[in-house]
């Protein structure tokens, strides 16, 4: 970021109290969240929101922790997508070739479902309309950042369309290659898995009973997870090489594939959607604020999804940012200031570093085929599901209802 007074520039330049840059599901739930915490906010996309909602922008579920429904539900978001939200009744971890696994059932922590399975383009969708109903949100498209100066009292973004916009703070949610980290000087930590995730969306003959399946196999998990309408989401880890080979095939060759992985419990199998396949890879920033800048999402931490908890964490980033901010616009003082980032960056560093050494320690435990890390593994599943405390713990981490919580992810608005 460059040093510099924020200047206006044209009729077209544009103030607001948080300048978020990108809208993604991360960026819009932020957006909603600080505007329903009273401040007027500008979200700048370079993508188009219809291209970012159709069926061949992204193929990828998400699971949405009991926590992060109650975050959606505040934000008005609940009951446009509840109709299409799966719940999860139960989970079912297995190793191939071991005897031993690990369940997990919503009625061991109390009523409701531990979370729910959810198409990233519905939510999104479901985003970008509260978004468009808030008056204290706008939202400017198909442009970029192209700059920022930050200045005493805030900051100015030159945007690729001429304009400018003036902020006393700004919001990364530009995902896991994020500009402005790189403009802010931001290092990270980028580490490959040698993996690849293909997903596709299946409908089968019999019912799935509301339970998501994780079989670790030797290159990797396979994760089948369940959604509306007797289908579910196939998250299928290969190497890269694998992965190419598979992807190649033909319809019928490539069920055989999949149904060898699979199994034949949910009946017969039918591919209803494109594959996708998706790098997995680690990609952790050194800090999480930087002048005038707090990163959320991806752009702060991308981990491997084995443990489905990517959203989840960043809607917590989001959460926790925008509590964090009214509490501070509330007794006026300047949101942007080192003192306000700081309590961002604190609160949220714990849970993001923790997050990525947990899904990094299991991809690297399950995803082999060594005899010895085989017999800790499955020692370690039939341990953990013959002790219901531990077991409830996990469970209840999971469901993000524990730890240092934001108050929208508690029930209770900010």
């Amino acid at each position: 970021m460059a040093d510099g007074e924020c200047v206006m520039r044209s009729i077209n330049d544009q103030s607001c109290d948080l300048l978020v840059v990108g809208g993604g599901l991360v960026g819009l739930a932020l957006a909603r969240a600080a505007a329903h915490a009273g401040l007027d906010v500008l979200i700048v996309d370079r993508e188009a929101p219809k291209q970012a909602v159709s069926n061949v922008f992204d193929g990828r579920v998400s699971s949405i922790a009991r926590g992060s429904a109650n975050m959606l539900n505040h934000l008005g978001v609940w009951d446009l997508i509840r109709e299409d939200a799966q719940p999860i009744k139960e989970i079912r971890v297995t190793d191939d070739g071991s005897p031993f696994f690990l369940h997990y059932a919503s009625r061991d922590v109390g009523n409701g479902p531990m979370g729910y399975i959810l198409e990233n383009r519905i939510l999104r969708r479901a985003l970008q309309a509260a978004v468009e109903q808030d008056p204290r949100i706008a939202w400017r498209t198909q442009i970029e950042v192209e700059e920022i100066e930050c200045g005493i009292y805030g900051v100015c973004a030159q945007l690729s369309d001429g304009s400018t916009a003036n902020s006393p703070l700004v919001a990364a949610a530009d995902g896991r290659d994020s500009v402005l980290r790189t403009k802010a000087g931001i290092n990270v930590i980028n580490r490959s898995y040698g993996q690849v995730g293909i997903v596709c969306t299946v409908a089968h003959s019999l019912p799935h009973g509301a339970i998501a399946h994780e079989r670790f196999l030797s290159a990797g998990p396979f994760a089948i997870l369940p959604m509306t309408g007797n289908r579910s989401s196939l998250v299928w880890t290969e190497r890269p090489e694998v992965a190419s080979t598979i992807l190649k095939l033909g319809t019928s060759d490539f069920l055989g594939e999949l149904a060898w992985r699979f199994g034949d419990f949910l009946g017969q199998l039918k591919v209803v959607s494109p594959r996708w396949q998706y790098p997995l890879e680690l990609t952790m920033a050194e800090r999480l604020i930087a002048g005038r800048l707090a990163l959320v999402g991806d752009a702060a931490h991308a981990i491997h999804p084995i443990a489905g908890q990517g959203l989840n964490l960043g809607l917590r980033d989001a959460a926790a940012l925008a509590e964090v901010v009214s509490n501070a616009y509330q007794l006026g003082m300047d949101i942007g200031e080192a003192t306000v980032l700081e309590n961002y960056g604190r609160w949220r560093r714990f849970d993001g570093l923790a997050m990525a050494a947990v899904t990094d320690s299991l991809n690297r435990l399950f995803s082999n085929d060594i005899v010895p890390l085989r017999e800790i593994r499955s020692i370690g599943l039939a341990t953990v599901n013959k002790l219901p405390i531990l077991k409830a713990i996990f469970q209840r981490h999971a469901m993000g209802v524990l730890g240092h919580l934001p108050k929208l992810l508690q029930d209770s608005a900010i």
